[in-house]
């Protein structure tokens, strides 16, 4: 926590108790209804403690989804995730899930809630995948910036690695790779377009009744769907280690 003014992980180390802390503060005021007014407004309206530890722990929640997600965007050796794209997506995905949760959680317990936060989980969720698709075009389209003899330092057109420097496997070889072949690969793209987007909106938008199984569901689906979209958007990260250690990983 002391590099909090250079590092984005200090910051998140920061910040997440500071939520946990305000959403325990607030959980203890609704189980006990402790809601002392602090501000009454010229137009009467009245704003309690509950009120305002709602929306500092809101505050909070997206701030550590800024502090996570620029972790990895502020790697500017891995363009992958060096985007505005990447904050993006982090907000996006985590407000949808939240709010899918959150209407689930409606369904059982508040009912007169539930169109709302179906809503706005349909809208996030719908913002997610665009912002998601156009996270892929993005990088669909990176032209590598090394090659094996810009790494090196040898310019000869024919270069044939025939060892990795290893009699066994090390750090470098395990934590970069995901080795995972191209129909896993195939089949994790369509689980989370399917999971974390397409089937939780069609579920929220109210194709179906928006019953408490339906959104349990929905939200079920979205974090199978988030799970898989994770594991992708670490696996698709092009690692200027790996132009040395390629395909001879064992």
């Amino acid at each position: 926590a002391a590099q909090w003014r250079t590092s984005w992980l200090s910051r998140e180390v920061i910040v997440l108790p500071a939520f946990i802390a305000v959403v325990f503060l607030y959980g203890a005021a609704q189980l006990f209804d402790w809601r002392p007014v602090l501000v009454l407004l010229p137009s009467g309206l009245l704003i309690d403690a509950q009120t305002v530890l709602g929306a500092l722990g809101s505050a909070l929640a997206l701030a550590l989804f800024l502090c996570t997600a620029m972790i990895y965007a502020c790697l500017r050796f891995l363009r992958e995730w060096h985007t505005p794209l990447t904050v993006a997506n982090y907000v996006l995905l985590g407000s949808a899930s939240g709010f899918t949760l959150a209407a689930a959680l409606a369904a059982f317990t508040a009912p007169e809630l539930v169109g709302f936060f179906a809503g706005w989980a349909a809208l996030l969720t719908l913002l997610g995948l665009v912002s998601h698709l156009a996270w892929l075009s993005r990088n669909s389209r990176l032209k590598p910036k090394s090659s094996l003899q810009s790494a090196i330092g040898v310019k000869h057109p024919l270069i044939r690695q025939t060892a990795m420097g290893f009699m066994g496997g090390s750090f470098n070889t395990r934590e970069f790779f995901h080795r995972a072949k191209g129909t896993l690969l195939r089949a994790l793209n369509l689980l989370s377009l399917g999971g974390a987007f397409l089937l939780p909106s069609a579920l929220l938008l109210g194709l179906f009744r928006l019953a408490p199984a339906t959104l349990l569901a929905a939200f079920v689906l979205q974090c199978c769907g988030l799970l898989a979209e994770r594991w992708l958007f670490f696996a698709r990260a092009e690692h200027p280690q790996n132009l040395y250690y390629q395909e001879l990983v064992g």
